[in-house]
């Protein structure tokens, strides 16, 4: 099978490694193949998404609340990350607790940040692109977020000055259990 899977310290989070075949000329990889992501126990995807982001920009922590909680396979095509996932799933062993995982252009690893996680980033690199499929479209209603700052969180961001929409700074902080 040309992907691996590597486990995380929360074991829903999953790290996953496409084959390359590098030549010459460059590489070439599968970055999806349905059938062997059904295979290592992921959904269907029902949307692809894009983003691109300045040196700095944080984007998250979001999430869908159900029913339209969304999975998300998200991947750095140029550029790097470091892609934070929190567990929010209150009756969860790991609650508040977080991931991070650096993802590059470079590498072409992919996180997988299933439904009740929060999920977000801090892009390391001026146009970085960020790419990501998702179990479930988004809903307006559905949709929640919280501080990646909040203290409360303990976030080990890049120290790189920070870009956030107000939509982010203004979000709800994390309670403790």
């Amino acid at each position: 099978m040309p992907i691996q899977v590597e486990n995380t310290a929360i074991p829903e989070v999953k790290i996953i490694i496409a084959k390359k075949f590098p030549d010459d000329r460059g590489f070439f990889m599968e970055t999806y193949k349905e059938q062997e992501y059904l295979e290592i126990g992921l959904p269907k995807f029902v949307q692809d998404n894009l983003s691109e982001s300045s040196k700095g920009v944080i984007r998250g922590l979001h999430w869908q609340e159900p029913p339209y909680g969304q999975g998300k396979l998200v991947s750095c095509l140029s550029g790097s990350i470091l892609d934070v996932v929190v567990d929010i799933r209150r009756e969860s062993k790991t609650y508040g607790k977080y991931v991070a995982v650096e993802l590059s252009g470079k590498d072409q690893y992919s996180l997988w940040v299933p439904t009740g996680f929060a999920h977000g980033f801090q892009s390391l690199q001026d146009q970085t692109l960020v790419h990501y499929k998702v179990t479930n479209y988004w809903n307006s209603n559905s949709e929640s977020s919280l501080n990646p700052l909040d203290a409360n969180l303990g976030i080990k961001w890049i120290d790189i000055p920070v870009i956030m929409s107000l939509k982010d700074r203004e979000s709800s902080g994390f309670i403790k259990p």
